[in-house]
């Protein structure tokens, strides 16, 4: 999920070789980032960079989100740059990294994870730690159940592994986007315009229903016993899009991982809380940890 929260709650093997496209230079007051695009799996991927810390960061954004709306705060300095070097990328058929347009086959968030795994290959990076919030955590989760040679460390928040009927008939709720509020809906018109924002938010809900149907609600459910690397779950005591029950569900299928809930944060503490947030995340992706066992 994301979407930065689906508005308030009714209103939220082959392999080609890589070659650079486009690059782009953007500036913030605290350090540069640079946008590129690179070829993967015949897609034009979108990614920004920012930092030269040893230490690699892929940082996956939720539904129809991007660098652009769901990761400012960690992109544009609030991370530490001299220890972290920071990567974010916009799916495919979201934000920069269009075309072609957005689908979502049942098996989108494998796809998803797929197309980050060959971007981190294409960019040269064999070991990196995924943070991802909402759907980017489902993709995450999968990324470093496929990819545990690579994903040194995971954090997720507002991810499921399942989804249930309840789910389904919420998502429903939202599907109309002309119910959304305004402080919910301009941005995301802003970087799609109002067409492609509604057939591609509609699209999703509906991607949303094939996995509950076709297969039994299960989002990533097998994937969290094969995941080897020291994983933080962070969840917002608030959160009205994803119930405390699910980082529970999370903590209990995936070994060794610890779960950190933020007094007063909704679905995205990352943006609402982003210094308190970030620190969190410092303080896990800095510790040392025992040797993983893959």
């Amino acid at each position: 999920m994301s979407l930065i929260a689906i508005s308030n709650w009714v209103l939220r093997k082959s392999f080609i070789r890589p070659t650079v496209l486009k690059s782009i230079r953007k500036m913030s007051s605290a350090s540069s980032v640079v946008g590129n695009k690179v070829e993967v799996n015949g897609v034009n991927i979108y990614y920004e960079k920012a930092g030269h810390g040893k230490q690699t960061l892929l940082l996956l954004p939720g539904a129809l989100g991007s660098c652009a709306t769901d990761f400012r705060p960690q992109l544009e300095g609030g991370l530490n740059y001299e220890k972290f070097t920071v990567i974010c990328w916009d799916p495919r058929g979201y934000g920069n990294s269009r075309p072609p347009d957005r689908d979502f086959p049942v098996d989108f968030f494998y796809r998803d994870a797929d197309d980050a795994g060959k971007l981190m290959d294409v960019l040269g990076h064999k070991r990196y730690s995924a943070l991802g919030w909402s759907d980017g955590a489902n993709v995450a989760m999968i990324l470093a159940a496929k990819r545990s040679e690579a994903v040194e460390k995971l954090a997720v928040w507002g991810g499921n592994a399942y989804c249930t009927d309840k789910d389904i008939e919420m998502y429903e709720l939202t599907k109309d986007i002309s119910n959304w509020s305004e402080r919910m809906r301009a941005p995301m018109i802003k970087v799609y315009g109002k067409e492609y924002f509604q057939n591609t938010w509609s699209a999703w809900v509906d991607g949303f229903k094939k996995i509950n149907e076709e297969r039994r609600g299960d989002v990533c459910i097998a994937e969290l016993r094969q995941i080897k690397c020291p994983t933080l779950i962070l969840h917002g005591e608030l959160d009205p899009m994803v119930g405390h029950e699910h980082p529970v569900f999370l903590q209990s299928g995936i070994a060794g991982s610890r779960m950190l809930v933020m007094p007063g944060a909704k679905h995205n503490p990352h943006l609402r809380y982003a210094k308190e947030f970030n620190q969190h995340l410092e303080t896990f992706l800095l510790k040392e940890e025992p040797q993983s066992k893959i």
